[in-house]
């Protein structure tokens, strides 16, 4: 999911095939979100910037549906939601409520991304996908084809990602068998999800931001993993202010530069769960009585923050019976 300015933000490289199983690979990057300003220091958001919390309340699939249904539709299947929220049928949503959704909705994405890619590597369909299969499906071509990837760029990057790759997969393969479960594989593509990836995250982000692989990252490397001052012009004020977060909050020695366990306080604090910051900056903007609680007509009156002008497949989904959710 993405995140707003000032918010701070890690690359998670994952290769993909274009085209499934055997296709050129491309790059694709995700971000893993990190902790952002308190409620209050937040500024008002405008319906341009809403991304994010459409994302954590939707799923990033089902939120990129919403564009093709009108403002009043949105809000009908919102309504709907809202009443699926509700556990305990009050008639209102608590954080709590709202919390336990987005971490529902959270997984559900993760498993039914695996779902969708499974086939693709799954070369012999025999329910596992081993190293082998993995590395012929994503960088087969690239091994087959070497005379296609000149550029010096692309051959740096097709040989630092394979070995990257190969350790994430043997991390990831729990029993040591050279085979993912499903289990496995989810723990090799989201590693953020899983308590023994967690060390992979944070050696995976070390290495990317790392631009003079000195083993540290530096302010400048901090700040150009966010923005690329291209026009060489002043900074933006949000990049001033990440500047002072990692002098004040990143660089816990004070010494200019972020190891790794100061990497690891920052892209995965003990004390920071996000569905529950999620929740309560969705509640704190929709809480016109101020009672730490939400009327379906709150929701709906600010159904902007929640869906935009985009709407859910889970409106389709409803009367199907979804253990996951």
């Amino acid at each position: 999911m993405g995140g707003r300015p000032g918010g701070a933000l890690v690359l998670v490289l994952v290769l993909v095939c274009a085209g499934g199983a055997r296709g050129k690979p491309t790059f694709r990057k995700d971000r893993v979100v990190h902790p952002e300003p308190e409620l209050g220091e937040r500024p008002r958001e405008d319906n341009q910037s809403f991304q994010y919390d459409h994302e954590a309340f939707l799923g990033k699939e089902e939120a990129r549906t919403f564009d093709q249904l009108t403002p009043e539709e949105s809000k009908e299947k919102l309504g709907k939601i809202v009443d699926r929220i509700d556990d305990d049928k009050d008639g209102y949503v608590t954080t709590e409520e709202l919390k336990n959704w987005i971490k529902r909705v959270q997984k559900r994405y993760i498993y039914e991304n695996v779902a969708k890619v499974w086939k693709d590597y799954d070369l012999n369909k025999d329910n596992k996908i081993s190293w082998e299969e993995y590395k012929q499906a994503t960088y087969g071509y690239y091994l087959e084809n070497p005379e296609e990837f000149q550029d010096a760029t692309d051959q740096h990057n097709f040989k630092k990602m394979l070995p990257r790759d190969e350790r994430r997969f043997r991390t990831a393969d729990l029993d040591g068998d050279s085979a993912a479960t499903r289990e496995e594989f989810t723990a090799f593509l989201h590693p953020e999800e899983f308590e023994h990836m967690k060390d992979i995250v944070v050696l995976e982000t070390l290495q990317d931001i790392d631009k003079n692989e000195d083993g540290f990252v530096d302010q400048d490397e901090y700040i150009a993993d966010m923005f690329a001052n291209e026009e060489g012009g002043p900074e933006p004020d949000w990049v001033v202010t990440e500047r002072e977060q990692f002098s004040d909050f990143r660089d816990l020695n004070k010494d200019g530069k972020m190891d790794k366990e100061e990497i690891r306080h920052w892209i995965l604090p003990q004390d920071y769960d996000h569905a529950q910051a999620e929740a309560r900056h969705l509640v704190y903007e929709s809480d016109v009585d101020k009672d730490q609680k939400l009327t379906k007509e709150e929701i709906l009156d600010n159904w902007n923050m929640f869906v935009g002008s985009q709407a859910t497949n889970y409106g389709e989904d409803l009367t199907k019976n979804h253990d996951e959710l």
